[in-house]
């Protein structure tokens, strides 16, 4: 009796340490078929965002995105997405290493998957939106003091093509649609770009379909099943 105590207890302790430095309560372990990764609040890359902020630090997504990889338990992942945006480099980074796994992989928007939350949430197999998310699309851009104009001009339109070369290889939005996207005017106030709600991510070929847990969860299984029939 007092074993099964130490037991549920060191199991308690081992969650609340991997919510704490990890973002989730599990990590992928023997009978975990599906593991759940969570891409959630701001995406920090090498500077730290404000204490009061929630945000995916990349340190920690990359070494499970690579724990994922070598354990031959995980059959696929669901990434479940809300983020508001963060960090080009950090965010582009996680993006390219989903997209490089060989297991099967969902993304699913449920709250935002704005700003640079939009190659992450192109970057599996198969993705989803629920019908009140939004997608926020927008030229990359910085705070603070710039110095060589056009230096930076031409790093920023590097780096934009980075991002709209990676969208346009992992979703079914053609390259003038997306950059039509990005420079409307109209749309955000005092900005550009667009948000996109819902089916209007499907329309226009950036997310593949409108659903939920549900379907995110039949669509994984079933790639899961065609992987596993194909020799």
């Amino acid at each position: 009796m007092i074993n099964e105590k130490d037991h549920r207890e060191d199991i308690r302790n081992e969650e609340l340490e991997n919510i704490r430095e990890l973002g989730v309560t599990n990590i992928p372990v023997k009978d975990d078929k599906i593991y759940v990764l969570p891409i959630i609040g701001q995406i920090e890359g090498h500077n730290m965002v404000p204490p009061q902020s929630k945000a995916t630090k990349y340190e920690h997504v990359i070494p499970q995105l690579v724990n994922i990889e070598m354990n031959s338990n995980v059959e696929g992942i669901l990434v479940v997405l809300n983020t508001v945006g963060g960090d080009v480099e950090a965010g582009l980074a996680i993006s390219e290493m989903i997209n490089s796994l060989s297991k099967p992989t969902v993304s699913l928007v449920i709250g935002g998957g704005h700003s640079i939350g939009v190659p992450l949430a192109t970057s599996s197999d198969y993705s989803f939106i629920s019908p009140t998310a939004t997608m926020i699309i927008h030229p990359i851009r910085m705070n603070g003091l710039v110095i060589g104009v056009p230096q930076t001009f031409e790093y920023f339109k590097k780096m934009q093509e980075r991002i709209n070369d990676f969208i346009v290889r992992t979703s079914k939005i053609e390259k003038d649609t997306l950059q039509e996207l990005l420079t409307k005017t109209d749309n955000l106030l005092n900005d550009m770009g667009t948000i996109l709600i819902g089916k209007e991510a499907v329309q226009s070929g950036l997310i593949d379909e409108v659903g939920g847990i549900k379907e995110a969860i039949d669509k994984l299984k079933t790639l899961i099943n065609e992987k596993k029939s194909t020799p």
